[in-house]
């Protein structure tokens, strides 16, 4: 079915749009085509980009300017670290609003822009149950992105998995304890938001006589690799790679 077609037997379709962690080279074909054809795309502006464009917007800019004018910024708050606070469910809500606005208006296809994939700890899951409930028809579609970690992998040319191997990705949030039960089971563990337990960590690498890669604005010009036990500290979204044991090439085939 044509994409015109479809749009006229499902006249509201929300799309969750991965656009990549930073670089706009690595936005997809698929996600430049549906950004192109949805009549606004959400964006979320937080504290840090404040009047100017955040990262999933700058993306969007770099990689389709033409799309400029149907761009809408809705405000998130990035200060809470956990739970379901006022702040995060009024910006659920926001982008819910606007989205359901738009489509009241005449609008047949809105876009939600997000870092990484839509699939992968992005609010956009919130934002298309919000919707659902407003509107029955909606159709969702997801467009997947190249995440953090497969960009941190490729950085710093360290393979996620081989052969057999058993790959885990851990939020840290609250404690690395999590993480070391995860790590029981898992060949390589990528973590992320792991600035906060930064310390923790390292010292954890340091007793056990091993170390891993952390990644700092991956995939933007001031993209920092470094070793976890040469840093200090770190921000919040710090991802971190800590690569599986091999011994040799094609050892776990």
């Amino acid at each position: 079915m044509s994409e015109s077609a479809e749009h006229a037997t499902n006249p509201h379709i929300l799309f969750g749009i991965g656009v990549g962690p930073g670089d706009p080279e690595l936005i997809t074909v698929k996600a430049v085509n549906a950004l192109r054809g949805c009549d606004a795309i959400l964006v979320p502006a937080t504290e840090a980009s404040g009047s100017d464009s955040g990262r999933a917007e700058t993306i969007v800019l770099a990689a389709c300017p033409e799309v400029a004018d149907k761009i809408v910024r809705i405000p998130f708050s990035m200060a809470d670290r956990t739970g379901v606070t006022k702040r995060r469910a009024d910006s659920w809500q926001a982008s819910a609003d606007q989205a359901v606005a738009s489509f009241n208006e005449g609008a047949t296809a809105i876009g939600f822009a997000t870092i990484g994939d839509p699939s992968v700890y992005s609010t956009f899951s919130y934002l298309a149950s919000s919707v659902r409930e407003q509107i029955a028809d909606v159709q969702v579609e997801v467009i997947p992105g190249i995440t953090a970690m497969q960009a941190l992998a490729a950085a710093s040319r360290t393979p996620l998995v081989e052969g057999d191997e058993i790959l885990a990705l851990v939020p840290l949030k609250k404690s690395i304890q999590p993480l070391l039960k995860v790590a029981e089971a898992a060949d390589t563990c990528v973590i992320y938001k792991a600035g906060r337990h930064l310390p923790e960590l390292k010292d954890h690498l340091a007793e056990i006589g091993e170390d891993a890669i952390a990644g700092i604005n991956i995939g933007l010009p001031n993209e920092q690799l470094s070793q976890v036990s040469e840093l200090e500290n770190a921000p919040y979204f710090t991802s971190v790679l800590w690569p599986a044991k091999r011994s040799g090439r094609g050892q776990r085939l």
